[in-house]
């Protein structure tokens, strides 16, 4: 193990600001994320797709991530640069990328031109989100990794609260969210190259905040680097030997993100249509040549807009909600043994009837409630499977297991982007609502597959909180 990048002495220790750092990064990735989960179908409606082949239009989102993360953890393990180390060189070109594709993403002047920049938007985030989690299990000793894992979703949790109200916000500063027929609004492109500042300035703060352990012996690990290797076979043999408890979980993650990508596809056209009554219209029904239809598709485009902005405010409080149970858990996994199994379970389930609450809701106000309950799950979705699978994962490999793990997070939604229309044509009357219904249930069935998942019996007693 002296080639390995992880020392044999145990890791010290991590201050609070020292974990803070290492993490922020994860604000600007979480900025690109919340803008792509809550506006992409807002954009592709507004460019004339139908909201049935909404998930397919999403589905280069997951393809990217089953292509893109396995490969990204692979070099990240044989990645050592003298100034940027082993994990920043890929957060840096990710993060130059995301930017660039943010700001071009609302100035699309057609459907394949969004799709396109999604795809490229999807691959660059991905770049940059793969390491940031193999460096909290590079960088912390065990016993503080829940803890490390809980205070990256808090951040994450600020950046969708954050995020998803940005186009609201720009327009109560002023700026349109009103435009012709074809084109986004000024409020979501202002809003898109803000993410795209963020993103880009937080990765910068943790890339000179943080230094990575270099290898115990780099000579070693050089001459490692230049062995003959193929990154297929590594991957392939990574598959075949996966953990048992990787499995476990990863059966539980199918299930998370299958119902997390059916409302990041479905929520804006579900919403709009179910809740506010004001569905996207369609400028193909409308004479524009006659004032009188001309003025009823600017009235029918305006209410959809406006209900899209507070669909996309909305869906910021389940930003909101996993930020204060992130903060809660951080603040007792960095005193206490934390029951991750439990909080997960519980979690889930809490989650799950938020989902199914969106179906039934007497007023829009209501969806706080909802989104709240969403964001329970969410806020352990982002650190509890991470945490629970960390000390069964060799740390000489952790990249790449980061990476294969992370499949079972783009495969539930490549499934959803492709069945998710059909079975709501077929079964559910073209009715958009019900894929957060199946959004709910798929959370509580992610909750039930628990039970093939094991608690490590390890201290996970940090001692952050003492530094």
């Amino acid at each position: 193990m002296s080639a390995s990048h992880v020392a044999s002495n145990p890791r010290p220790d991590l201050s609070f600001w020292q974990i803070w750092n290492m993490s922020f990064g994860f604000l600007g990735i979480q900025f690109g994320f919340a803008l792509q989960g809550g506006f992409m179908s807002r954009i592709f409606q507004t460019l004339g797709a139908e909201k049935d082949a909404l998930p397919l239009l999403w589905i280069a989102a997951p393809l990217t991530g089953l292509l893109v993360q396995p490969i990204i953890g692979w070099f990240s393990d044989r990645t050592w640069h003298p100034i940027l180390g082993r994990r920043r060189p890929y957060f840096l070109l990710g993060a130059i990328l995301s930017s660039a594709a943010l700001v071009l993403m609302p100035h699309s002047s057609a459907l394949w031109m969004a799709a396109g920049l999604l795809w490229v938007l999807d691959a660059s985030i991905n770049i940059s989100m793969e390491p940031f989690r193999a460096l909290v299990a590079d960088k912390l000793p065990e016993r503080q990794r829940s803890y490390g894992f809980v205070l990256q979703t808090l951040i994450i949790g600020v950046g969708t609260w954050v995020a998803s109200n940005l186009p609201w916000f720009v327009n109560r500063l002023g700026v349109s969210n009103e435009a012709a027929p074809g084109v986004v609004p000024p409020s979501v492109q202002v809003a898109f190259a803000i993410g795209a500042c963020v993103f880009l300035g937080s990765i910068l703060v943790t890339i000179f905040t943080t230094r990575e352990y270099p290898p115990e012996d780099l000579e070693a690990f050089r001459r490692e680097q230049q062995a003959p290797g193929s990154m297929v076979a590594d991957v392939l043999a990574g598959i075949r030997a996966m953990p048992a408890q990787m499995l476990a979980i990863g059966v539980v993650q199918f299930f998370s993100w299958l119902a997390f990508f059916s409302m990041w596809s479905m929520a804006t056209p579900g919403l709009t249509e179910h809740v506010f009554h004001a569905p996207a219209p369609d400028p193909h029904a409308f004479d524009m040549a006659v004032p009188a239809q001309a003025a009823a598709f600017a009235a029918a485009n305006s209410a959809f807009q406006h209900a899209a902005d507070l669909v996309g405010a909305y869906m910021g409080y389940y930003g909101l909600s996993s930020m204060a149970v992130a903060l809660l858990l951080s603040l007792y996994a960095s005193r206490f043994v934390l029951n991750r199994r439990l909080v997960h379970f519980v979690s889930l389930v809490l989650g799950g009837l938020g989902f199914l609450s969106m179906a039934a809701v007497p007023s829009p106000v209501w969806l706080i409630g909802s989104f709240a309950l969403v964001g329970v799950a969410w806020a352990s979705i982002l650190s509890m499977p991470y945490a629970l699978l960390s000390s069964s994962v060799d740390p000489r490999r952790m990249g790449i297991a980061m990476g294969l793990f992370n499949m079972f997070i783009v495969i539930p939604q490549i499934v959803a982007a492709t069945l998710l229309g059909p079975v709501l044509r077929s079964f559910f009357d073209n009715q958009p609502i019900y894929a957060l219904v199946i959004s709910g249930s798929s959370l509580i069935v992610g909750a039930l597959c628990l039970v093939r998942v094991r608690e490590p019996d390890a201290s996970f007693t940090a001692t952050a909180a003492a530094h």
